[in-house]
């Protein structure tokens, strides 16, 4: 047995184990892309670097065989900013998009790829519950919506942008009652939110605070509910029966409305603050005006509302939408009374008002089945070159972008729909939870344009395999799946090919995926540490 020391503890372990192997049996995790349980450590990644202090110098724990008195550090300064510079070089020669560019400019971050692949494969209703979490009034924004999505989309040099917003609306339009579970019912929690108008992000506040058991009242001073989107826009851009079918829907899941209540400050702080647990408010008035209506104090920078956690000077109110500032888009507006009503939401359970509001614990189980999928886009690809266009294609189709046999206003067919979405590129990465490489770049704050070139590398994308997808510009070239084919005997497998910084992950003999990996996608796929070798999704599977 040999004795050590890692971070100040003492470890015993058996001669042969590597250093990284020792501060796992003390429960030190030490973070590397190129490491895997059962095969031969070649350290290339250096992420998984520390101190040895003997030597004075940083180690790779991968592959370090601990020694007799050796003293490891898994922390120190030096060690941190190493593993950074590690990833920003990785990071230099990755190319690929961490979230598919409609996401990210989408101001609610709804999952567009995949709302996409349901409606080709022409699943309207998990479209539709896609849509739904993050999007409250996903029929209305079908019609009003000016859609920046598209604009960021890559098949928009092509031809023309798919046609998301569209889709969006078809979603539902065409969802299937006799599956759908919507509105959900949750059991009522006994806590009471009072939300003061009914705009696009009042009502979007109610939707997601309903959806977590709390009581909502709404309060509008007009007659009919819908602020700004009933009484500004015009029905020939925006049907009031559409609006109606939004707000009913929101009234299902049990909503009160409180309709030609005019709010006074002494009804304020007389009737809501002492009535309510919480209060969102979403009236669009500004400046001194919240000061003479609701008794709000500006902070030091003048400022009503802090836009990070939704709270005001009053314990217990938040506020969004036009409130913070004039949103342009209701898009905008449905996205802030989505995050306002999470802090609300973590106030009411908690009492805490910090944080990102994506962090709230209902709202975090809601949206993503437990897991949170926003992280930081480390890795973007940008504007695609005209040669990689056919690359992209073989995952899409090359007819242009359909246009409504019955115009914009009648909405898609449901063929219409399905071909249209089928338009896609599925620009958005396979691991977004899972890459090592983004989730270490996000823990160490390490950027991709340090040590970037003036020119990037053109893109390519291997599909011919039925079960998993290889973009080689992705790849670190860790060897793993080299190694995962060899010793599993497959019979092409795959090879380092090249010299130097040219060098990469490929097959032998010309031939393709297909042949390469006849008994280890899987494995290889799973033991990959970025995006590079991945499962195609199961929409992509079933198209």
């Amino acid at each position: 047995m040999v004795k050590l020391t890692i971070d100040h503890m003492p470890a015993e372990v058996e001669e042969g184990a590597t250093v990284m192997e020792a501060a796992a049996s003390l429960g030190i995790v030490i973070p590397s892309m190129c490491f895997h349980p059962g095969y031969a450590n070649h350290p290339s990644c250096m992420v998984c670097l520390v101190k040895d202090t003997g030597r004075e110098n940083l180690v790779p724990s991968c592959a370090m065989p601990v020694s007799e008195g050796m003293n490891i550090l898994t922390g120190t300064p030096d060690v941190m900013e190493a593993r950074k510079e590690a990833l920003e070089l990785l990071l230099s020669d990755h190319i690929g998009d961490c979230e598919a560019p409609c996401r990210v400019t989408c101001p609610a971050f709804m999952d567009i790829p995949l709302m996409n692949r349901l409606i080709a494969a022409g699943d309207f209703t998990r479209a539709l519950h896609i849509v739904r979490e993050e999007i409250a009034l996903p029929l209305v924004l079908g019609y009003i919506c000016p859609a920046p999505c598209e604009k960021a989309c890559k098949r928009k040099p092509m031809d023309a942008a798919v046609s998301i917003c569209l889709l969006k609306r078809s979603a539902v339009q065409h969802e299937d009652p006799a599956q759908s579970a919507f509105p959900e019912t949750v059991e009522r929690n006994g806590k009471k939110a009072a939300i003061i108008g009914t705009g696009p992000a009042g009502l979007a506040a109610a939707f997601w605070l309903l959806r977590s058991g709390h009581e909502c009242t709404l309060f509008e001073r007009n007659e009919k509910a819908g602020g700004a989107m009933r009484y500004s826009i015009s029905d020939d851009v925006l049907p009031k029966e559409i609006l109606d079918s939004e707000i009913d829907t929101i009234r299902k899941m049990g909503a009160e409305f409180r309709l030609k209540t005019p709010i006074t400050k002494e009804f304020f702080q007389q009737e809501i603050l002492p009535g309510f647990d919480a209060v969102i408010l979403a009236t669009g008035h500004q400046g001194q005006s919240l000061a003479d209506m609701f008794g709000l104090h500006p902070d030091q920078s003048g400022s009503f509302v802090n836009r990070k956690t939704f709270s005001t000077s009053l314990p217990g109110v938040f506020a969004c939408g036009n409130v913070i500032r004039e949103q342009k888009m209701a898009v905008q507006s449905v996205a802030q009374g989505k995050m306002a009503a999470m802090q609300a939401e973590r106030y009411l359970g908690t009492g805490i008002i910090s944080g990102s509001p994506r962090e709230g614990g209902h709202f975090k189980a809601v949206q993503t089945g437990g897991e949170e999928r926003k992280r930081s886009s480390v890795s973007v690809t940008g504007a695609l070159f005209e040669t990689e266009w056919t690359e992209y294609l073989q995952e899409s189709i090359p007819d242009t972008r359909v246009e409504p046999a019955g115009m914009t206003w009648s909405g898609f067919t449901r063929e219409e729909a399905m071909h249209e979405a089928a338009r896609c590129l599925h620009c958005d990465c396979r691991k977004p939870a899972s890459c090592k490489l983004r989730l270490y770049a996000d823990e160490y704050g390490a950027g991709r344009k340090k040590y970037a070139g003036p020119t990037r590398k053109r893109l390519t994308r291997s599909v011919a395999h039925g079960l998993v997808v290889y973009e080689s510009e992705k790849c670190i070239r860790c060897g793993l799946c080299v190694e995962i084919t060899e010793k599993q005997g497959e019979v092409t497998g795959l090879t380092f090919a090249g010299r130097g910084f040219d060098v990469k992950i490929a097959v032998p003999f010309s031939e393709t995926t297909r042949e390469a990996l006849m008994k280890t996608a899987r494995e290889c796929a799973e033991a990959c540490p970025t995006g590079a070798l991945a499962l195609k999704r199961e929409e992509e599977r079933n198209l």
